[in-house]
Formats: C-alpha cells, sequence, structure tokens
C-alpha cells in the first residue's frame, strides 16, 4: 500500500523566539536551522525578515539547507495599497527565503476590530499577497489566524479566507488555534467539514499548548485529512508553548497507526538523534533538559520499582511503549527504597560493573541503598552516586586526592563604592599523592564559592575537569526545626553535552553539598579514566567466603 506523505514544517526559530526567556541569536539560528535540516524536516521557518536586525540578518544569505526549504514568516499586505507598495512584503521578498508563510485573519471578529476592514477586503488582501509570492517564483502558504475559533463563529468567512489563498497559488493553507483553546474533537469535526471543500494535502495544522492538548490536536487534524505539520522543537512558543515536534516525530514514525499509513522526511536512522537534537537546543539555551519529556527526556524509560523492574528485563514491552534506542535515549532503572535486587543487577550493568546475580555483595548493597536512603539519600535521581557508590564497595574507586579541610566565610561589608554587598569565600587543602594543595574560590553564595575553590587546583587532574561546570544545585530539607536534615542534589555537565546527578545529605547545607560536589568531581575523574595513585581504596563490604 503506497503511504501518503506528511510535511513537517518548524517554527521553532519564530515561535520558540517568543518563549519567554529566549533570544535567539544569528549564529544560533544558523545551527538550529542546520539541526532541523539534519533531522528531515521539511521546512524551517526562520523568522520575520524586517522584523528585527537578527531575522533580517539571519535571512540576508541562504544557510545552505540540504532538504529543508528556507522559509520566511510575515503578514499579508496591508489593505488599501498594492502587494507591490507593501514596505512588509518588500523586506520578505528582498530575503535568501524560498518559501513565504503569511499570516492572515480568518475570524471575521478580528477582522472588524483588530483591522477595521470590510471582510471582502480581507479576503482580497489574502489573494493579493499569495498572487504575489507565486509571480516572484516563492512557494505562498498561509497561516489562517485563529481558524478554529472563526469557523466556529462564521465558517462561511473563515472558509472563503482559506479558499483566497489555495484558489490564488498557495500550496497550503494551515488551520491556526492561535489560543489554543480547542480540543481534539472540535479539532476532528471542524477539520472534516473543511477537507470536504480544500482537499487535505494542501492543508496543514498549527496547535498550541494552553490546554495541554497541541500533541492530540496535531494527530487528530492528521487523522482527519490534514498532511502538513506544524510544531516547534521541546514545544517552545509563547506562553504554554506549542505542538511539540519531538513528540510527534516519533508517534508518527513508530506507532502503527500513523507508521502504517503515512511516510515523513525523517528516517528511523535520523530519529536516532532527535534526543541529541532536544537537548542540543536545551543546552544553546542554558536550561536544563526537562527530565520527564516524552521520548527524549531522561525519565522518559525508567522505572523505580522492583516489580516493575523484575518484568521489564524479561520484556522491555511491558513498560516501554518504544525501545528507547529508537529515539536515541536509554533505558534507566532507578535505584531506591523500593527496589530489589533486579533494581541493583540492572543499575550495576547499565555502569559496566561485572557482579555475579549471586553475589552476597548484592544484597548488601541493596541494603546499604534502603538504610542510606532511610537517613535522607535518594539515590533514582543521583545515579552518578550510585555508581560511585557501588563501586566503592568493590574497591575499584582510586583515591585520586584527599580533603584534609575546607572553610567557608559568608561576608557582609560596604565595598569601595560604598555599596553594601555579600561576599563568599571559601578555601579547601586537599592532598594529591602526597601533595598538599591550598585553593580560594570566591562566589555569589557560600555553595558556587565552595565550587570553585574546590575545583580550582587539583594537581594532575585539574585537566580532567577544566571543563566542568555545575549546571543545577537543589536543596530540600527533610525535616523540620532549625536541626533540619538538608539533601543536595548537584547536576553537573561537561562540554560533552554528558551531565550527571549526584546527591550530599548532612544537617549542614554546606557539608551536604560539599558531597555532592566532591561525587561530581570524582565522577568524572573515573569516567575519564584518570590514572590513579598507587593506593587503592579498600572495599567496603565484604568478599562472600570461599566454599
Amino acid at each position: 500500500m503506497t503511504k501518503e506523505r506528511l510535511y513537517l514544517f518548524d517554527t521553532t526559530l519564530r515561535d520558540g523566539a517568543q518563549t519567554q526567556g529566549v533570544d535567539f541569536s544569528v549564529e544560533d539560528k544558523r545551527l538550529i536551522a542546520k539541526l532541523l535540516d539534519k533531522l528531515g524536516v521539511d521546512y524551517v521557518e526562520g523568522g520575520y525578515p524586517g522584523a528585527n536586525p537578527t531575522d533580517t540578518n539571519f535571512f540576508a544569505e541562504d544557510p545552505g539547507l540540504k532538504h529543508a526549504v528556507f522559509t520566511s514568516f510575515g503578514m499579508t499586505k496591508r489593505a488599501g495599497r498594492s502587494a507591490d507598495n507593501d514596505p512588509g512584503l518588500a523586506a520578505i521578498f528582498e530575503s535568501a527565503a524560498k518559501a513565504c508563510c503569511f499570516v492572515a485573519k480568518s475570524w471575521d471578529f478580528h477582522v472588524d476590530v483588530a483591522l477595521g476592514i470590510t471582510k471582502e477586503e480581507n479576503i482580497e488582501t489574502i489573494a493579493d499577497t499569495v498572487r504575489a509570492t507565486v509571480e516572484r517564483g516563492r512557494e505562498a502558504m498561509i497561516d489562517a489566524e485563529h481558524f478554529f475559533d472563526g469557523y466556529k463563529a462564521n465558517p462561511e468567512f473563515a472558509m472563503a479566507c482559506l479558499k483566497a489563498a489555495i484558489d490564488n497559488g498557495a500550496r497550503w493553507a494551515v488551520l491556526c488555534d492561535t489560543n489554543g483553546g480547542t480540543l481534539p474533537h472540535e479539532i476532528t469535526r471542524i477539520v472534516s467539514e473543511v477537507v470536504k471543500e480544500i482537499p487535505g494535502e494542501r492543508l496543514g495544522i498549527h496547535c498550541h499548548n494552553d490546554t495541554e492538548n497541541a500533541v492530540a490536536n496535531t494527530l487528530a487534524a492528521v487523522n482527519a485529512g490534514v498532511r502538513q505539520i506544524q510544531g516547534t522543537l521541546n514545544g517552545l512558543g509563547e506562553r504554554c508553548g506549542n505542538a511539540n515536534m519531538v513528540s510527534l516525530i516519533p508517534t508518527l514514525l513508530l506507532k502503527p497507526e500513523f507508521a502504517d499509513r503515512f511516510e515523513i522526511g525523517v528516517s528511523l536512522d535520523q530519529l536516532k538523534e532527535i534526543t541529541h537534537v532536544s537537548r542540543t537546543l536545551d543546552e544553546l539555551l542554558n536550561r536544563a533538559p526537562d527530565r520527564y519529556a516524552p521520548y527524549v527526556g531522561e525519565s522518559a524509560f525508567a522505572s523505580k520499582a522492583g516489580i516493575h523492574v523484575s518484568a521489564l528485563l524479561k520484556d522491555p514491552a511491558t513498560y516501554e511503549h518504544v525501545p528507547p534506542e529508537s529515539v536515541g535515549n536509554k533505558r534507566r532503572v532507578l535505584i531506591s527504597d523500593q527496589s530489589g535486587r533486579s533494581n541493583v543487577l540492572a543499575q550495576l550493568e547499565a555502569a559496566g560493573i561485572d557482579v555475579d546475580a549471586k553475589d552476597p555483595r548484592v544484597q548488601q548493597l541493596l541494603d546499604e541503598v534502603k538504610e542510606r536512603e532511610y537517613l535522607g539519600y535518594s539515590y533514582d535521581g543521583a545515579e552518578a552516586s550510585f555508581e560511585l557508590l557501588a563501586r566503592r564497595a568493590l574497591g575499584e574507586v582510586p583515591d585520586y586526592f584527599t580533603v584534609d579541610s575546607f572553610r567557608v566565610l559568608v561576608e557582609r561589608r560596604y565595598n569601595a563604592v560604598g555599596k553594601l554587598v555579600t561576599v563568599s569565600e571559601a578555601t579547601v587543602k586537599v592532598r594529591v599523592e602526597g601533595q598538599k594543595l591550598i585553593s580560594v574560590g570566591e562566589g555569589n553564595g557560600p555553595i558556587n564559592a565552595l565550587d570553585e575553590a574546590l575545583r580550582k587546583d587539583l594537581g594532575r587532574y585539574q585537566s580532567y575537569i577544566d571543563e566542568m561546570r555545575l549546571v543545577d544545585f537543589k536543596v530540600r530539607i527533610l525535616t523540620g526545626g532549625t536541626e533540619a536534615v538538608t539533601r543536595v542534589l548537584i547536576e553537573t555537565a561537561d562540554k560533552s553535552g554528558e551531565r550527571w546527578f549526584t546527591v550530599g545529605v548532612s544537617p549542614n547545607i554546606v557539608d551536604a553539598s560539599f558531597q555532592a560536589l566532591l561525587d561530581s568531581i570524582i565522577y568524572k575523574l573515573m569516567r575519564e579514566n584518570a590514572p590513579a595513585p598507587e593506593t587503592k581504596r579498600k572495599p567496603t563490604l565484604k568478599a562472600p567466603a570461599s566454599s
């Protein structure tokens, strides 16, 4: 059976740029466009030429996309002037874009109130804009803004807007759920009515996520007939975001309901890069990836309860709806006080630790984990600390260095210009193969200062940790009162993009933080196969007695 083609239209560089706290540079846009092109999307919408210097510069030259069509965004011409005499259209037509997507009003309320023109004039602006685009050899399409609200209010006018675009040469007319308030059953009904008059292969869908239904609405629209899908990487977008392309693509490729009927420009091999693409975007935005994101999050294929893990190891499909490797992710078996031997064995195997399943030390390790979690430790989110705990138990973690002491000072004083400031300073004394090293660090808080001091000079090991950086720091108070026990979870990253989590627990928040910082450094040294000193750490658990 011949499959129908679905076209992926990514709007990360425009809709994503409207996300609070997101501001792409020209170089950022070029990098993301290349990632999207390599992934296999069909259209990369880069922004609005002429609207701001960044977008104008980005569209000044062709980014050299090999697969995707470089697309600009803009508005239809203003009423009362010709397309040839509209400055907004001029900037778009002068750009390097090969396709142009224009936002057009399709809700009569907006035409009357926002534009203050007649319905006939609005329809004419759509027709003129599309004609002018086609005449210049560009692929034309419109985003019918607030289409579903407009269709509910006045279906004849909303349809007339779509037809004005299609009849004058537009490749696509895109149905937009601009305020994100439409629900899947409404999408299905309305799209089913639209495709009776306009072929589905000329229609697209653009959904916002204000009711947490953007992905569901998009899939409903595909089932009802549309053949172009608009969305953003990681669901970026204003307010609650847009349809998440990172969730849509694997669903279309891996779920039989769609995979058996449709094909897209992304291959199964390219799909394995989607986790990397998702996390690269987060790295570019200097924010931690969503651990619970479907398909690509670190917890997307994580299991914690012992009975679940036992079943999972026998048949992964029991708790994994798709193989994690198919999207470039991996299975994670978490360790906690709910764990059984299966969890420990799976985690040891994942860490490359070869231990016989019948080795009594496995049960000893599990008992120690449960005891430490009773004291406040949590290893289901700190796999690096668990691996160190396990390897220490087996005598596999070298004593790279020892900490003689550390001290943290917090001083509130007036600086040289008379401004009241709070300054944190930390001093750490360590020994590396008998060499005593003293480092001092300053930071915007005691933990930052301690981190700076600890990583300032580790002698022969310094080159292994230069690229490390602390990217997240979470504190949880486990018991009340002034003597509360504190748990600190630290996330660390390096230039390779790898991230790892470590944990520390103490009644003293600085001490708990220091434990987690130490683990993060030691884990990095171990992972980089840093040379061990001559004396290795002794196992903390006894080996089984020989028979």
